[in-house]
């Protein structure tokens, strides 16, 4: 019997993490089209003016990877993604707020 090694990869992220666009699209694995149009949909907003300098936080990436969850698994349009997304941070911030945990 041959013993088996899974071998899992990650990056750890906090609220200072900013990525490149090249950063982004490599960690979510999409392309840069993908997140052109997330950008369009208001998914997701870059910080900085010219698509060189822009930078993405954190939170745009587990966006853009829940975006990415959404329609492959439940085949969410890009405008339904947006819906949710900004859905589940509402529900996420009354969580927060709630003395009732």
């Amino acid at each position: 019997m041959t013993e088996q090694h899974i071998y899992i990869q990650g990056m750890i992220l906090n609220e200072e993490t900013r990525c490149s666009l090249a950063d982004l699209c490599s960690l979510c694995g999409v392309n840069t089209a993908i997140i052109h149009e997330m950008i369009d949909e208001g998914l997701i907003t870059p910080e900085g003016i010219a698509v060189q300098e822009w930078r993405f936080t954190s939170v745009a990436i587990k966006r853009v990877q829940t975006a990415m969850r959404l329609q492959r698994d439940l085949r969410v349009n890009l405008p339904g993604c947006a819906l949710v997304l900004d859905l589940l941070d509402e529900l996420e911030e009354l969580r927060r707020l709630s003395p009732h945990r």
